[in-house]
């Protein structure tokens, strides 16, 4: 390197020490680190979720020995009313009180709201699933170097898929919070909240307004 570029490199690094380099105009973007969300888009996860929330208020101590009634939302929808039964049978199976009217008992809510997103940016694939692809390519080329029949490089590729696929989805821009309450005498007993993702089409099950969707407008629905 000539003395003409030391010289250029020197005065550079120089000139950069006169300035605060920890400094910015505004707050830095940045993300949180990774974590996992389900996403439900079935039946037998709303049972999964009603036997969950069934064995947590049976835990609860506050409600040991109570009667409770589970309330029926007075804005009916697919998961409201296949819910509600759930969590019923759920309870029941489980060794509660179930009351069929509500006086004197602890009462059993659940509140829905449906949230689209607009403009989310790019979403990080799954954990491995680069790497899962990159090798299943690589290991694809190995029969048209060392084995007879090309086909064969598939079995080790599909193999792959089969072994990871199962935990793979795509994300939505469409998420659901889900909470569960119980209250007697004015008094919050139990509250537990949920959140999961809902595939696109699935929005109206849990109350959303499907002309909102249309309109171009967020997606939300609070019980």
């Amino acid at each position: 390197m000539s003395f003409r570029t030391w010289g250029v490199v020197l005065s550079a690094v120089l000139l950069g020490g006169c300035f605060e380099v920890n400094t910015s105009q505004a707050p830095i973007a940045t993300t949180y680190p990774i974590s996992e969300q389900q996403r439900m888009q079935a039946a037998h996860h709303w049972e999964v979720l009603a036997k969950h929330e069934a064995r947590e208020i049976i835990a609860k101590r506050d409600l040991w020995g109570k009667s409770l009634y589970v309330e029926k939302q007075e804005r009916e929808t697919a998961f409201s009313r296949g819910f509600r039964s759930l969590l019923t049978s759920a309870l029941v199976q489980q060794g509660a009180i179930v009351s069929t009217e509500p006086d004197a008992s602890a009462h059993v809510t659940f509140d829905v709201q449906v949230i689209r997103h607009e403009g989310r940016g790019f979403i990080r694939p799954p954990r491995g699933a680069l790497t899962a692809l990159a090798t299943g390519i690589a290991v694809a080329t190995i029969p048209f170097n060392n084995w007879t029949e090309p086909a064969l490089g598939l079995i080790p590729a599909a193999a792959l898929a089969d072994t990871f696929s199962g935990s793979w989805t795509s994300p939505s821009p469409e998420e659901v919070i889900i909470t569960t309450q119980v209250s007697q005498y004015d008094t919050l007993r139990y509250s537990s909240s949920n959140l999961y993702y809902i595939n696109a089409g699935d929005s109206e099950h849990y109350g959303a307004s499907q002309t909102g969707d249309q309109a171009g407008l967020p997606l939300s629905s609070d019980w």
